[in-house]
């Protein structure tokens, strides 16, 4: 099991939890193992079946883009951060 951590922008679609569990080898069985549960956050984390591109996913603090993409092996008790860009000025 790997835990999401669910920031507050996030939270009404996992009913206010602040992590959730989540089961997958890689980012993209991860995000879709979270979002059969949670289908409100497909629209918010997923684009053109790929990680949207507002979105951060760091898998034990390492950010995806920088290592496989979606494609990210995640071993099995790691941490996954989910953290979508925030708008403003």
């Amino acid at each position: 099991m790997t835990t999401v951590r669910i920031p507050p922008t996030l939270r009404a679609e996992v009913g206010g939890e602040r992590q959730v569990p989540a089961e997958g080898e890689t980012v993209r069985e991860l995000l879709d193992d979270l979002t059969s549960r949670f289908p409100g956050l497909r629209t918010q984390l997923v684009e053109d079946d790929d990680i949207a591109p507002f979105v951060n996913v760091y898998v034990e603090g390492e950010d995806v883009r920088t290592l496989d993409g979606i494609e990210t092996p995640v071993r099995r008790g790691a941490t996954v951060i989910l953290l979508p860009a925030m708008a403003g000025g």
